[in-house]
């Protein structure tokens, strides 16, 4: 199932949808991902100053992509870089 994410709070309820899902709490999310279970829990909680790297080591650990938004390939978005 594809779910799209357009702001902070968007993809917040995403994570918080698909860990819910998956029957995890906050804290094996955090484990899993190496954060604390209060680092999890302010990004669900919604916009915030989070580093890039802290949501793509949540996404990681709950098997999640980002993908590129248009009518290019995933390939394409190196070019973005």
């Amino acid at each position: 199932m594809s779910q799209i994410a357009r702001t902070p709070k968007q993809l917040a309820a995403i994570l918080r949808r698909v860990r819910r899902k998956t029957d995890l709490i906050q804290a094996r999310l955090g484990e899993k991902a190496g954060l604390w279970q209060e680092t999890v829990s302010k990004i669900e909680g919604g916009p915030g100053a989070t580093k890039i790297a802290t949501i793509f080591d949540l996404l990681a650990a709950l098997d999640l992509e980002i993908k590129p938004r248009g009518k290019g390939s995933a390939a394409d978005i190196e070019d973005v870089f």
